[in-house]
């Protein structure tokens, strides 16, 4: 409140009739005023008391529910929303004080479908909640941007796949092709066949054979959607596992392990054979950046809302121009390779909600670091004493 409108309020008994007139009547132009700025805005606002009961609400919130009756002042909010599923999830977050950020609902009126999205945070005055506030947003238009961007994202990098498995089958086919125009002409002079000749061929062409559904299966990997089955876990302990694993070829490859693990970090939420597939293609080119041998420094941390892994080693570093390339599909440094283990990794990284982020210096090493997500299990709205239910 103003701070002046106090004052007069603090003096209200002094005050004479037409004062007091005076007093009212500006109030009542502010909320008139107050009514037409809410009226005005694209966002569908709702206020609610503390036992969930509509004190205020403006015209956009009333169309993009909607809300149902002529009168819902003072009635609980569910009650009046329209839509029995959206109603069924306002009780639901409120009864459990969960604090609510984008939260999509599709919506049918008249035959067209509308997309809302709703929010709900508390209503904090003086450092004490207050109530509710409800926002909803109608994100039709911008959820069909959204999906026309995913598509052409989508068709993009099928464009991409489709062209670098265009390219690594021409090698394996252009082989096959040749070794069995040997064989057929070895077979054109019985008299003269090698079949030692001819099995050295074949076992050529089995090998191309086997080079090509490495291929596809790859390919298959990278463009299918993955059903990834999220469950809580100990990333410390797959870490560790993963380590032991490759501890053979570790060790072949005079690769010092170094693990740096933090104990404190909480549970995670991850597919454990998929994430320990997306450690591994790191870690197997790391060891194969350190052809002389080196030192591998596997670390985790809790930073924020998120757990952190590095993956270092002391390799002969990416280059600068390559840094911006290491992710797509089919780039690869090495003479043999598929070019996708790095894209594999993103998508797994990607599927778990993480980031995924790399520093190097040629001739000094590269670390990626894997940014995980901590689950929010119990996010709610800020804490206060809940005379709702008497506690």
């Amino acid at each position: 409140m103003r701070k002046f409108v106090q004052r007069v309020l603090d003096k209200l008994p002094k005050l004479d009739r037409e004062q007091i007139y005076s007093l009212v009547s500006q109030l009542a132009r502010e909320n008139e005023q107050l009514e037409t700025v809410l009226d005005s805005l694209t966002h569908g606002v709702i206020v609610l008391d503390k036992q969930d009961r509509i004190i205020l609400y403006n015209k956009t919130a009333e169309r993009l529910l909607p809300v149902v009756g002529s009168d819902v002042d003072e009635k609980l909010v569910w009650s009046v929303v329209g839509d029995e599923e959206v109603a069924e999830f306002i009780k639901k977050s409120l009864d459990n004080d969960d604090r609510v950020e984008d939260k999509d609902f599709t919506l049918g009126a008249g035959g067209v479908a509308r997309t809302i999205s709703l929010s709900i945070s508390s209503l904090v005055q003086h450092g004490e909640i207050q109530g509710t506030v409800v926002l909803v947003e109608d994100v039709t238009d911008r959820r069909a941007r959204e999906a026309r961007l995913r598509r052409a994202e989508n068709l993009a990098s099928l464009t991409t796949l489709a062209a670098g498995v265009a390219h690594e089958i021409k090698n394996p086919l252009g082989s096959i092709g040749i070794h069995i125009q040997l064989i057929q002409r070895a077979l054109k002079a019985p008299a003269r066949l090698d079949r030692k000749t001819v099995r050295h061929y074949l076992d050529i062409v089995s090998e191309e054979v086997d080079r090509l559904n490495r291929i596809v299966v790859d390919f298959l990997f990278a463009v299918r959607p993955m059903d990834a089955r999220l469950e809580d876990g100990d990333l410390n302990k797959v870490i560790g596992d993963l380590l032991e694993f490759v501890h053979f070829e570790l060790s072949e490859a005079h690769v010092t392990v170094v693990t740096r693990f933090d104990e404190g970090i909480p549970t995670l939420q991850f597919d454990e054979k998929f994430l320990k597939q997306a450690f591994l293609n790191i870690v197997n080119n790391a060891v194969a950046a350190m052809a002389e041998g080196g030192t591998l420094t596997v670390s985790t941390r809790r930073k924020g809302d998120v757990v952190e892994i590095d993956i270092a080693d002391t390799g002969i570093g990416i280059s600068e121009e390559n840094m911006t390339k290491i992710f797509e599909p089919y780039f690869t440094t090495k003479d043999f390779g598929s070019g996708l283990g790095l894209t594999v990794v993103y998508k797994i990284v990607k599927e778990h909600g993480g980031e995924i982020s790399l520093r190097s210096k040629e001739g000094e090493g590269t670390t990626f670091t894997v940014s995980l997500p901590i689950p929010q299990k119990e996010l709610r709205l800020l804490g206060w004493k809940d005379k709702r239910h008497g506690v």
